[in-house]
């Protein structure tokens, strides 16, 4: 190994897509040959990553655990919905959110840590890859951890426990007991799924979105034609429904279809008997933000015809 250098070490990743310990026994094996290394890699079914990294991986599960006073939710994306419903898919997605929730959901220190393999979630999810035959991505994660109360958990078109299309959390800061905010905590959790709000309050929208907004408002209205004072109460209207729109506090409870959720919240502290908080949310959906190719089959089978 003296000989074997952490740049080649780096070039030999970066040419196959394998983990960073598979590279560095390669080497060591071939005595840091770089073409003997690749194909050491390769008959070990390590290398199959390089070929697959280009494609989109837009499928795959949101897994959501918590443990009491903490949650994570993590994506792991695969290129199609077949191998999300792989048990052994799911179970290393399972892994990884339990590292995850090691890590209160930090997505860099997740990423590097060690699995149970020896190997960090990085390097596990290269591995895996040539395992599932997919490209696969270790997208995102993120977690919520509460002083004192509980964080809830939903997860939309589950396809297995706690793993799904879509994953929810939410911290419910509070000195009731955690099972009598757990039914509240589920049907919040659901409301988020559904309603998909983008902060819990007004106070948290930043400054500049609510500056935006209400110049473009403001700019709509003008075209009335109306006065400047009447401009600027249509304006105030506009932006009270645009708050019920993007912030928990001020949506409409899917639930019963009728009460807001800050006077949902103020039900259940009611009935729980203590003050209840909305600390946080986390709202991962499936493959967002993922431009995803679209195959024009048509045109693939005409171009396999010659026409």
């Amino acid at each position: 190994m003296a000989g074997i250098t952490a740049a080649l070490v780096k070039k030999l990743r970066e040419t196959s897509g394998a983990g960073m310990m598979d590279c560095k026994k390669a080497l060591s094996e071939t005595d840091g040959n770089m073409d003997e290394a690749i194909d050491w890699l390769r008959k070990k079914g390590l290398a199959a990553a390089a070929k697959k990294s280009g494609r989109v991986a837009a499928e795959g599960l949101v897994d959501v655990t918590t443990n009491g006073a903490t949650g994570v939710v993590i994506e792991l994306n695969s290129e199609t919905d077949f191998v999300a419903r792989n048990p052994e898919f799911q179970n290393f997605v399972s892994s990884v959110a339990q590292v995850a929730l090691s890590k209160g959901g930090d997505f860099d220190q997740t990423s590097a840590a060690m699995m149970n393999g020896g190997k960090s979630v990085v390097d596990s999810v290269t591995e895996m890859v040539g395992t599932i035959g997919e490209n696969l991505s270790f997208r995102r994660s993120a977690g919520i951890t509460v002083t004192e109360g509980m964080v809830a958990s939903y997860v939309h078109g589950a396809i297995s426990p706690n793993q799904g299309k879509i994953g929810v959390l939410v911290g419910l800061e509070s000195a009731a007991n955690a099972d009598e905010l757990a039914e509240f905590g589920k049907q919040l959790a659901m409301h988020v799924a559904a309603a998909n709000p983008l902060w819990v309050a007004q106070d948290d929208v930043d400054t500049e979105v609510v500056d935006r907004e209400r110049e473009v408002l403001a700019d709509q209205a003008r075209e009335s034609g109306k006065p400047e004072e009447i401009v600027q109460k249509m304006v105030d209207g506009r932006l009270r429904k645009y708050y019920e729109e993007v912030c928990l506090m001020d949506q409409t409870f899917v639930v019963d279809g009728e009460s807001k959720i800050s006077k949902a919240v103020q039900a259940a502290a009611d009935k729980v008997g203590a003050p209840v908080k909305v600390a946080g949310f986390v709202r991962f959906q499936l493959g967002e933000g993922i431009e995803k190719e679209e195959a024009d089959f048509a045109a693939e089978v005409a171009a396999t015809a010659g026409n």
